[in-house]
């Protein structure tokens, strides 16, 4: 290992091991938990038994969270209503081409798509995909052959061929976007709403159960313009609306007495058409969305 304190080279993984986790659980929280556990495991290893520090600690991360989606599995069964990962509050910004995928997978709709994999698959994907980790390296990670883990990724990443939950338009597309959609609420039309969604857009909103949601995902044109402009419109109450980059797009926060109680992203087919429309209102999930966060797309950390 290098000359770099023990503490030093925790504390220069944190960031990037917390941008794991989270991604790996859709919790600001679990993901705090996993990496903090990690950090315990590091001050009681012998540092001189460990060749490569970064892997290490990228090892003991992901299957702290591997054990985590256990426990989030048994809660998501008594969950009310759909489930949506926490909302974080990201700045959306002009991203270079080869850090793409980084930053993309961090958007809400492409965090719900992994909850198609299996907890290994989700962590053998997001470790080669996103991390561009070696795959004999993901493979001790997770305790299996390099061709088990081959076969992982490639499974997860035939569960996952939906290009449109990755596709982020420019900054600019998105504000008209979201102006176009918010218009179109206000006035309650259908026909200005349909003009706005793909023929596939689905409609998923998150209360937990401990605000008013609703209880099933809605699909296409028709049915999310009808409930969107003759439902939501009128739930939506005309409170304050204040902007907020969600997860590196644009969206909206809706506020009130200055209090925060739903956030909405929206997500893009290929031809930047919204697709998804997400609704959080669950409070547990909007406490830390006034706190900015920042990712860097080079290495998929997180700073708080």
């Amino acid at each position: 290992m290098s000359g770099i304190s023990d503490s030093g080279l925790f504390e220069a993984a944190r960031p990037r091991l917390l941008g794991l986790a989270y991604r790996m659980l859709g919790s600001m929280a679990d993901a705090e938990d996993a990496v903090q556990d990690t950090f315990v495991k590091w001050q009681s290893v012998e540092k001189a038994s460990i060749v490569n520090a970064d892997a290490f600690l990228t090892a003991v991360c992901t299957n702290r969270c591997l054990d985590l989606l256990k426990s989030a599995h048994r809660k998501r069964v008594d969950y009310v209503g759909p489930w949506i990962p926490e909302p974080l509050h990201i700045e959306a910004e002009a991203t270079p081409e080869g850090d793409l995928d980084r930053a993309q997978s961090l958007t809400t709709a492409f965090l719900l798509l992994l909850e198609r994999l299996s907890p290994k698959e989700r962590a053998a994907y997001l470790l080669r995909e996103v991390f561009a980790k070696p795959y004999g390296e993901v493979a001790e990670a997770l305790g299996i052959s390099e061709t088990a883990c081959r076969q992982l990724v490639s499974r997860a990443g035939k569960h996952i061929q939906d290009p449109a939950s990755r596709f982020v338009p420019s900054p600019d597309h998105q504000q008209r976007m979201l102006g176009a959609f918010m218009k179109a609420l206000e006035s309650g039309s259908t026909e200005q709403l349909s003009g706005l969604l793909a023929e596939s857009v689905q409609f998923q909103s998150d209360g937990g159960g401990k605000a008013t949601a609703l209880g099933r995902v809605l699909e296409g044109r028709a049915g999310v313009a009808k409930y969107v402009a003759r439902i939501m419109s009128r739930l939506w109450g005309g409170g304050p609306v204040k902007p907020c980059d969600i997860n590196g797009l644009k969206g909206f926060l809706l506020l009130e007495d200055a209090r925060i109680v739903t956030a909405l992203t929206l997500g893009y087919d290929g031809d930047g058409r919204i697709d998804r429309i997400l609704i959080i209102r669950n409070p547990d999930k909007l406490r830390r969305i006034t706190s900015p966060l920042r990712h860097d797309p080079a290495s998929g950390a997180l700073w708080q």
